[in-house]
């Protein structure tokens, strides 16, 4: 009881964290509307589509619809990267919002249906930047690592509420309405997430950084998603995503474990309706209950993860999400077909589901460059689009060839053999993305206060512990300066042609007037104890100062200051 009501105060914190912070409140709210109306349009469609061509005439759409999406979100997510992500969210949601209200006229008037899907469709392709413009603007309005996990554990729970209660809504609506009133009540949820987004409060612009991040660097070499200064060739600025991915060592790894998730996730639409027929006295319709458990682990699953944000344990979390994926089908192979296996199986999966989704998404958020992250995300989503692609595929031929039995286990050994390996990286991936200790320090100083939260962990991963003796001089006057100190502990004494000027102790910072005036130093800076320092060569403090209009008025307030005690 004691771990559980550990974990219930942590998941209350991790939502208590995300609602105090007005963007991510905001950016959630939103979502709230664009979840619940993309499912609830989903069911109306379906069931409009099934009274006017049946099975066949879902099917096709459903098929016809996923497809495209593969084919458009690496374009669409070009815009994410190349206008404001704030923007791209509004605009998708008000032309949806126009789509379907137009639908659901043509479908009053009884228009024909050829015009219906293609409008229907439309409505969907549109959707594209969204989820990869929601992903790649909470790491500019998070200001912590863990508030980070917190807000993706929050969308992902989100998304897991909206999966009963968007068709939950449209199936009540279409009981007593019809589905143009549906069609309209999902105008009033994307207007809803519209209004929404728009309210939020960007932070200052973050910086640009010319040296590349040691984010996830390893024997190989640093694997930043460097992005070149000349213009891009249309190909490049569309595939920058694909490439991006390929170039960073970690994330290729991270995007190949998710994308045997969502193998097995494709191959769940056979095996679910499968095991309800052969393990379960329901029949075909037993899928419907199978989902729900699925579901009801989702949300629980959902809960859990967010009670591990503050845990460092990012890359670990992930891997034994996808593992929860695989693991139950072995475990429902080896029981089959016992009737508990395959209701055990789904919850257990849909527990690890969001466990899968949220640290994924943690984890590409703090390995890519802010300037590609939104084509990052439409590559990692065309991946995953075509891995369930491919489970859906591969499911059928397994069961045709060895049956349910075996199939599930193949696949649920295949998926485990493709993720165990990985776990090594992933444990090593944990300290990586860690918060650099150097981030409070830096927290601390109105210098870097402007810096929205990811510009500033930028700025921290490229500082160096510096362990001075007493009686040591760390700069000099008149030497050339080529470095940026902090003091973490210790005192040291700055002074001037032999007169004391002042005493620096925890959370000083000096040596930044060389740097910015680009003259050698004013001052001599001795350690009077043992101290410890952090310093950030000239390159990276130039870039973070020069590069955001606010830091370096903060920068000339602050020389201004000094120069005349100097």
């Amino acid at each position: 009881m004691s771990v559980v009501g550990e974990s219930l105060r942590e998941t209350g914190s991790s939502l208590a964290m995300v609602w105090r912070n007005h963007g991510l409140r905001r950016v959630n709210l939103g979502f709230v509307g664009s979840a619940i109306g993309d499912w609830a349009y989903a069911t109306a469609i379906v069931v409009w589509a099934y009274g006017v061509g049946g099975a066949t005439a879902v099917g096709i759409w459903g098929t016809v619809r996923l497809v495209l999406m593969a084919v458009v979100t690496p374009f669409a997510s070009v815009f994410v990267d190349r206008y404001s992500r704030k923007a791209i969210m509004v605009t998708t949601d008000l032309l949806r919002a126009v789509v379907i209200a137009v639908c659901a006229v043509l479908i009053w008037i009884d228009e024909a249906p050829i015009v219906v899907f293609v409008l229907a469709t439309l409505a969907a392709l549109l959707a594209a930047p969204f989820r990869p413009a929601v992903a790649a603007l909470l790491p500019t309005l998070a200001e912590k690592p863990e508030e980070l996990t917190a807000a993706n554990g929050t969308s992902s729970t989100i998304d897991s509420l909206s999966f009963f209660i968007g068709p939950a809504i449209g199936g009540l609506l279409l009981t007593v309405t019809s589905v143009p009133v549906v069609l309209l009540f999902d105008v009033l949820t994307f207007l809803w997430s519209a209004f929404m987004v728009w309210g939020i409060r960007m932070p200052a612009k973050s910086i640009k950084v010319e040296t590349p991040v040691p984010v996830g660097a390893d024997a190989e070499g640093p694997v930043a998603t460097e992005v070149e200064e000349e213009k891009e060739t249309f190909v490049q600025e569309v595939t920058a995503g694909f490439s991006a991915i390929k170039r960073n060592r970690d994330l290729l790894v991270v995007s190949a474990v998710y994308a045997a998730q969502t193998v097995v996730a494709g191959a769940s639409i056979v095996f679910g309706v499968e095991m309800a027929v052969q393990m379960t006295d329901f029949g075909p319709t037993g899928v419907g209950y199978l989902d729900s458990v699925f579901g009801v682990g989702a949300i629980i699953g959902g809960l859990a993860a967010l009670g591990r944000a503050s845990k460092n344990t990012v890359a670990t979390d992930f891997g034994w999400g996808v593992m929860l994926w695989a693991v139950p089908l072995l475990v429902a192979a080896a029981f089959y077909p016992a009737l508990w296996a395959a209701f055990a199986a789904m919850l257990v999966m849909g527990f690890g589901n969001p466990f899968a989704d949220i640290n994924a998404v943690t984890i590409v958020q703090r390995l890519s460059d802010d300037r590609v992250m939104g084509r990052v995300f439409g590559a990692l989503e065309t991946v995953l689009i075509a891995a369930m692609a491919l489970g859906s595929i591969i499911m059928p031929l397994l069961v045709a060839a060895i049956g349910l039995r075996w199939g599930i286990a193949v696949l649920g050994g295949a998926i485990a053999l493709i993720v165990l390996p990985a776990f090594p990286r992933l444990r090593r991936l944990n300290t990586t993305l860690r918060e650099p200790e150097t981030l409070v320090l830096l927290r601390g100083l109105p210098l870097f206060a402007p810096l929205e939260p990811k510009s500033l962990e930028l700025v921290a991963q490229q500082m160096q512990r510096v362990e001075v003796p007493a009686g040591a001089t760390v700069i000099r006057e008149g030497d050339a300066g080529d470095l940026f100190y902090v003091v973490e502990s210790g005192s040291l004494t700055a002074s001037y042609q032999g007169r004391t000027l002042s005493q620096q102790g925890p959370g000083d910072p000096f040596g930044e007037i060389a740097l910015l005036r680009d003259v050698p130093r004013t001052a001599t800076v001795v350690a009077d104890e043992p101290s410890v320092l952090w310093s950030l060569e000239r390159g990276p403090f130039l870039d973070a100062v020069t590069g955001n209009s606010e830091v370096s008025g903060q920068a000339d307030d602050l020389v201004a200051r000094r120069i005349p005690t100097y």
